[in-house]
């Protein structure tokens, strides 16, 4: 588990075109293809919170949203997301 700051430019909200900086972690996973334990995560900014909450929320993929300060990564796999 890589326990160094997550570098400024990955810092970025996850949501396509956007380019603020990140507030808070969704930490998500697809039952169909993870096991239950794995999570993957977007980032977003408070504009684009519930925008994305809403997105994996809809397919049961949502996990927890945490507050992301940047400061550690702990495992988690930061994706993009899906050209919408």
């Amino acid at each position: 588990m890589d326990l160094s700051p997550v570098p400024p430019d990955q810092r970025v909200c996850s949501a396509r075109g956007c380019r603020e900086t990140a507030a808070w972690e969704l930490r998500w996973n697809n039952p169909r293809l993870h096991t239950p334990d794995r999570r993957k995560s977007w980032l977003a900014c408070p504009a684009h919170r519930e925008q994305l909450t809403a997105f994996l929320s809809l397919r049961s993929f949502l996990r927890e949203v945490v507050p992301f300060d940047g400061a550690a990564d702990d495992g988690v796999q930061h994706a993009a997301t899906p050209d919408e």
